[in-house]
C-alpha cells in the first residue's frame, strides 16, 4: 500500500514495514539524511509536513503522523526545565482534518499529555494513538533503562533498542543539545509494525516472533 510517513525522524515506525511504497516527511535537515541513508527506496521530502499533508493526502492509503509532542508533554509541567508555554494543538487540527475529509487509513501519534487528552486516542505504553481502525490488540514494546534520562541512555543503547543504527556524527535537531532526542522520539519498530499490521487486517506480530526485540 501507499503510506505517508508525516515527521518520519529517524523511521522508526518504518524499519519493519516491508512491502510498501512509503513517501516520508522531515523538516529537518540532518535527520532527513539520516532517514534517507537508513531507507534509500523511500520518496523523502525534507519539508513542512502540514503542507505536504493538505497537497498530497488523497494519494495514499494509509497516513501516519507524528507531529512534534514538545509543548504537550508532561514535562513541560514536571521536567526539570519546566516553563509556562502555550500548547501546540495542530495534532488535533490534523485528526479532525483525516476524520473528515481523507477515506483511507490513519494514524496521528503522540506522547501522553499533561492535560486530558481530546477526540479519545488509545493509550499505548508512552504514547496516543488516533485511529480509525481497531488497534485493540496491539502491544507496547517496553522503554530501556534510562531512556527519559539522556545521561544514562545512550546513542549506542537506544540504537540497539530500536534496530536502527547509523553512525558518527549523531544528528541532533536545532535547538537541542542532545543526540538521543531523535532516537527517543522514534517510535518502536515493532509497534510501528503492529499498528500497519492492525490496518491491514493481518494479526498482530508479537514481540517474540522478532529478533530486533529481545524482550
Amino acid at each position: 500500500m501507499r503510506l505517508l510517513n508525516l515527521y518520519c525522524g529517524v523511521g522508526g515506525n518504518r524499519l519493519l514495514l516491508d512491502g510498501h511504497d512509503v513517501t516520508a516527511v522531515e523538516s529537518d535537515p540532518k535527520i532527513a539524511a539520516v532517514y534517507g541513508s537508513l531507507f534509500p527506496d523511500d520518496e523523502l521530502i525534507v519539508g513542512d509536513a502540514e503542507s505536504v499533508l493538505l497537497e498530497r493526502f488523497s494519494e495514499y492509503d494509509m497516513i501516519w503522523s507524528s507531529p512534534p509532542c514538545q509543548s504537550l508533554s508532561r514535562m513541560v509541567k514536571f521536567g526539570r526545565n519546566r516553563s509556562p508555554r502555550l500548547p501546540d494543538l495542530s495534532l488535533y487540527s490534523q485528526v479532525i482534518f483525516l476524520q473528515n475529509w481523507y477515506e483511507g487509513l490513519y494514524v496521528v501519534e503522540n506522547v501522553i499529555s499533561y492535560f486530558p487528552p481530546f477526540l479519545n486516542p488509545k493509550k499505548i505504553g508512552r504514547h496516543l494513538f488516533w485511529t480509525n481502525f481497531d488497534i485493540s490488540l496491539v502491544e507496547d514494546v517496553p522503554s530501556p533503562k534510562g531512556f527519559i534520562n539522556p545521561t544514562i541512555g545512550t546513542v549506542e543503547a537506544l540504537q540497539d533498542w530500536l534496530g536502527l543504527h547509523y553512525p558518527k556524527p549523531w544528528p541532533r535537531y536545532d535547538g537541542n543539545h542532545c543526540p538521543t532526542q531523535p532516537l527517543r522520539n522514534a517510535v518502536h519498530p515493532l509497534l510501528g509494525k503492529q499498528i500497519v499490521d492492525a490496518a491491514e487486517g493481518r494479526p498482530t506480530t508479537r514481540p517474540e516472533q522478532l529478533d530486533l526485540y529481545d524482550g
